[in-house]
C-alpha cells in the first residue's frame, strides 16, 4: 500500500486555500490612500498624521502644512 490516497488529499487541500486567494493588504492599502499633495500628488494613508505631513511639506517643497495639504485637519 502507499501513500497516494494522503497525497491526492494534501493536493485537494492545497488547491483549495489556492482558489481562496491571497491574504494581502495591498488592494486595501491603495484604496485607503485619500490624503494627496497638492503640489507633487503624491497619496497618503488616512491614517498619516500631522508631522508626518508637515515633514513632507518641508522637505520637498519648502512650503507649509497648509499649503501642500489644504483639506488636512488634525
Amino acid at each position: 500500500m502507499g501513500n497516494g490516497a494522503k497525497a491526492q488529499q494534501k493536493r485537494d487541500r492545497n488547491n483549495e486555500k489556492a482558489a481562496k486567494g491571497g491574504k494581502s493588504q495591498l488592494k486595501g492599502n491603495e484604496a485607503a490612500k485619500n490624503i494627496a499633495c497638492k503640489t507633487c500628488f503624491q497619496t497618503f494613508l488616512s491614517t498619516s498624521r500631522g508631522p508626518e505631513l508637515e515633514q513632507h511639506a518641508a522637505n520637498k517643497h519648502s512650503k507649509t502644512l497648509a499649503e501642500c495639504f489644504p483639506a488636512f485637519s488634525a
